[in-house]
């Protein structure tokens, strides 16, 4: 499993719009094929950080999903609304590998 990691560098008088292109993304993302964990606007702190995080079971399956994502209808309206309304100011994509695991099981208080 990897886990793609977006950080989007937005501008942050146009926070509206990243928020309408995360919801976008909320949609074409899981019906094209990758676990979306979500995207993260701005809430507190920085005003021009955000994420979008989800998985897929390997590079050649972001190949195959990224493909399905270009001929998605809404995936390709998300793409021009983000080069129209230029919110997104950079984009960094890392693919990353759980370290982590095995978690143990969560205790709540």
């Amino acid at each position: 499993m990897i886990t793609c990691f977006i950080r989007y560098e937005i501008d942050p008088y146009k926070k509206d719009a990243f928020i309408e292109y995360a919801r976008n993304w909320g949609q074409a993302i899981p019906r094209c094929g990758a676990d979306l964990v979500g995207y993260f606007a701005p809430h507190e702190g920085s005003l021009t950080t955000a994420y979008g995080i989800y998985h897929l079971p390997d590079l050649a399956s972001y190949e195959a999903y990224r493909a399905r994502l270009k001929d998605d209808p809404l995936g390709r309206e998300n793409y021009a609304f983000s080069q129209r309304e230029k919110f997104v100011l950079r984009e960094d994509r890392q693919f990353l590998k759980i370290a982590s695991s095995p978690h143990s099981e969560l205790i709540k208080p």
